[in-house]
């Protein structure tokens, strides 16, 4: 019966139309406090964050207030929210209306203070930068104020202390894909040309995404593709494996950016790092199959292949294997020429020696006592070992160029080899300072 009695006392000649105050020159002050439940979800192309706040308003109304001592000491009751005036506070950040649950209620005090609680889920523009994915934060506002009144009639605080609402996380759900760093508050004035003043507080929501998941899914395979790609430089040069390896490796690459295109947030004003990183990837392997298919033409064997320029010998078989340490491979190489020649020339000179011989002793051997045959028949026998050394002579002629172009095709394999150690160790060092360079931004983002 105190409650009907309150109520009625309290509604009964109650205009809701009209701003709570006696004297029209009163400022209505509207105390505001925000607590963030949940980050729903973060769209970057629509640049739209969906929140899900807990909601507080606190001002007084000079009509509704009671003597406790006639209403059996009640100090408090709750009283519809649709029978009394409510301030028309918005948020300018409004895309859409949100799914939120309707309380019908606020509570009233004896003093005339009245309490509005409600939960709201927010569907906020916000200028979202993706450059630093998945180690982004974000900064997006929620700016309250009157949607007609000016700051003369209305004007509006904040409930709690600035730093109370700075690092308030006891009602925020922490498993999501999203960490809240902290809630940040201002009061400003907002006038737009020659208009009355309007009083907005603003509130900056501070998130950070967990980066695990895109780490693990995104970064490492594409760190794994690389490496392999490194090592694959240590096949042979002068094998045909080592490019079905790397085209083998691209076309993985290339399937592995379709796979993943979906999950790389996509904005129309910019690209994120790690977008370009993936391309710079690409563009690697591309580069590092051209050298391998450059290095694999080079030291192909081919019976036309010409000598190896002296410039090119003084430059890479001297100064850059000088440079590269390999040394060994270039001394192996010459040693295993000069002896092929030395031996070459032995045999040569050996079997020049025993033909020559053989000629010479040749009309001696017939002149035997007791050889009744006439001389004629001992130089019958002169045209045959004329046509047998010049059978040796084109057998010799034919191996000594078979070993000029073994020696030729030899002078190309070590030339190849030391120009893939090169571009080798220049391939590793590009894609080291990539990789340092991309570690320390990202480094320096997630502490930042």
């Amino acid at each position: 019966p105190v409650l009907h009695r309150l109520s009625h006392y309290l509604l009964a000649h109650y205009q809701k139309g009209t701003r709570p105050v006696r004297d029209w020159r009163t400022t209505t002050n509207v105390a505001i406090d925000l607590m963030v439940y949940a980050i729903l979800s973060v769209d970057e192309k629509n640049q739209v964050l969906t929140t899900y706040i807990w909601y507080r308003q606190h001002w007084t109304d000079e009509f509704l207030r009671w003597d406790p001592a006639r209403f059996d000491n009640l100090t408090q009751i709750s009283l519809p929210m649709e029978s009394i005036w409510v301030p028309d506070i918005l948020i300018n950040e409004f895309v859409d209306v949100g799914k939120s649950p309707h309380v019908p209620y606020v509570y009233v005090g004896h003093h005339g203070e009245v309490q509005n609680l409600k939960p709201i889920q927010v569907m906020t523009a916000c200028s979202l930068d993706i450059y630093n994915f998945p180690f982004d934060v974000q900064n997006c506002s929620l700016t309250f104020t009157s949607w007609l009144h000016h700051i003369r009639d209305i004007n509006l605080s904040l409930w709690r202390q600035p730093e109370l609402v700075k690092f308030d996380r006891s009602v925020f759900m922490n498993q999501g894909e999203w960490e809240l760093l902290y809630v940040l508050s201002c009061f400003q004035e907002f006038r737009v040309k020659s208009s009355d003043s309007y009083a907005e507080m603003k509130f900056y929501v501070v998130i950070r995404r967990r980066p695990l998941f895109y780490t693990v899914s995104l970064l490492l395979p594409s760190i794994f593709l690389m490496v392999m790609d490194i090592v694959g430089f240590y096949l042979p040069p002068n094998s045909g494996e080592r490019v079905s390896f790397k085209i083998t490796l691209l076309l993985g690459y290339s399937v592995f950016l379709i796979i993943v295109s979906d999950t790389l947030p996509a904005t129309a004003v910019g690209t994120p790092l790690i977008g370009i990183y993936f391309v710079v990837c690409m563009a690697l392997l591309v580069i590092s199959l051209t050298e391998t298919i450059l290095i694999v033409r080079l030291v192909h064997k081919q019976d036309l292949q010409p000598h190896v320029p002296g410039w090119v010998r003084r430059l890479l078989l001297q100064r850059a294997a000088a440079l590269l340490c390999i040394r060994d491979r270039e001394k192996l190489g010459r040693s295993r020429t000069q002896s092929s020649d030395i031996s070459g020339q032995v045999e040569n000179g050996d079997s020049a020696a025993e033909l020559n011989r053989c000629v010479c002793q040749a009309p001696q051997e017939h002149e035997v006592p007791g050889d009744v045959r006439p001389a004629a028949g001992r130089l019958d026998g002169l045209p045959l070992m004329r046509d047998v050394l010049r059978e040796v002579a084109a057998v010799r002629q034919l191996l000594e160029r078979r070993e000029e172009f073994r020696d030729v095709a030899r002078e190309w394999l070590q030339v190849g080899y030391v120009l893939d150690v090169l571009l080798f160790r220049a391939y590793l060092a590009a894609v080291l300072a990539y990789g340092v360079t991309l570690g320390t931004l990202w480094s320096l983002w997630r502490d930042a």
